[in-house]
């Protein structure tokens, strides 16, 4: 330090006269303006953008859009675009569970739903009966649904499809249309509207009813830790058929897939997941197809994203529905494979591969003959 000692004492009358300049309007005008260390990259979102992310109710309706439909209309745009996988009752289907059913007048009049209660025999708990906040209802068909092609329903269609549901659940009589000016007082006939706490304070502030502080905090452990633990779920064999064979039974509000009790329980030491997969593996027989100038499947992917063909069907395996090499499998041999694959793409189907039925695609007739000739060669990666 004592080398610069030299130097900056000479300085020192000079600060004050610095600091002036500094300080000086007429000076710090002259001053550059700092530039962005990026300059030209971003900018700020227009009015139309924020707009169309901005499209969440919250459970005070905040943020609901004007509109209305009535129970008649939800029931023509069930049929059309949500029967296929919900039902046309919202019974359910072989992959989604029931929608409506499982409440009563007297929750309706409570506000809590007593198939939830402690000691209930309810064997399906329907989304009917959990739902709190019509908000959330409305809210979710808004922005996910239908599945194929999710935020193309119009706010009034919102409006009869949610005014349907409530009808199925006799929150709502048929000829009654809901709308921005009268859905709060529907959200008050709600059969669970009490069957939620705002303690948690999730919801920010009181404004909601909740709490201005969090029912957990936020402490991490890191001493003493559990080994990882494992957890299989799974019939014991003493009660494996204690009620009966549960794949043959039918349940009063939808479809409720079961074990097939009749079969033995595997044997503890046999890893359950080597025995399903070779079964699989069995009852596919994949046969080794031949491929000539096949399409690329970099090709078709975009495609495939586009139109969410991905969310359903795996390249090689099943997820909601055939995977696109067992689709491939099955019609190798047709003569009319592209014709007739691509007119199951378009108007959609249910039976071919199980009860879960595929919506109608909405793909330009050359989206669905490109997809089709993909298929019709093989799907070759």
């Amino acid at each position: 330090m004592s080398r610069f000692k030299p130097l900056l004492l000479p300085m020192l009358p000079m600060l004050p006269m610095l600091a002036w300049l500094l300080l000086s309007p007429s000076h710090a005008q002259t001053l550059p303006t700092p530039k962005p260390a990026l300059s030209g990259i971003g900018r700020s979102a227009t009015p139309a953008e924020i707009r169309a992310w901005d499209i969440d109710v919250r459970p005070d309706f905040k943020g609901l859009p004007k509109g209305q439909g009535s129970v008649r209309q939800g029931e023509v745009l069930w049929e059309a675009q949500c029967a296929s996988c919900h039902g046309s009752f919202a019974e359910a289907s072989d992959v989604f569970t029931p929608i409506a059913g499982g409440t009563t007048p007297d929750d309706i009049k409570n506000g809590r739903v007593a198939g939830l209660l402690p000691g209930a025999n309810q064997p399906n708990r329907t989304s009917l009966m959990k739902l709190s906040t019509l908000s959330t209802l409305w809210d979710y068909i808004n922005r996910a649904m239908p599945w194929n092609a999710p935020k193309t329903l119009s706010a009034d269609e919102v409006y009869s499809v949610t005014a349907y549901i409530l009808h199925l659940g006799n929150v709502l009589p048929a000829d009654f249309t809901l709308s921005d000016a009268n859905i709060r007082e529907v959200q008050q006939r709600l059969p669970n509207r009490k069957g939620m706490t705002t303690a948690h304070a999730l919801w920010p502030g009181n404004e909601l009813g909740g709490s201005a502080k969090p029912d957990v905090q936020g402490s991490a452990c890191m001493r003493n830790c559990a080994p990882e633990v494992v957890v299989k779920s799974f019939l014991p064999d003493y009660a494996r058929n204690a009620h009966g064979n549960l794949a043959d039974q039918s349940r009063g509000l939808g479809a409720s897939r079961g074990a097939d009790t009749r079969n033995p329980p595997l044997a503890a030491n046999v890893d359950r997941k080597v025995v399903e997969a070779k079964a699989e593996r069995a009852q596919a027989a994949p046969e080794k197809i031949a491929v000539g100038v096949a399409a690329r499947s970099a090709s078709v992917m975009p495609l495939l994203q586009k139109n969410a063909c991905v969310a359903c069907h795996g390249m090689d395996s099943k997820l909601v529905g055939p995977s696109f090499r067992d689709i491939a499998g099955k019609y190798k041999d047709r003569a009319d494979a592209v014709n007739y694959l691509s007119g199951k793409i378009r108007t959609g189907g249910q039976g071919v591969w199980g009860g879960v039925p595929m919506p109608p695609q909405s793909l330009s007739p050359d989206e669905s003959a490109q997809l089709a000739q993909w298929l019709a060669q093989g799907a070759a990666q």
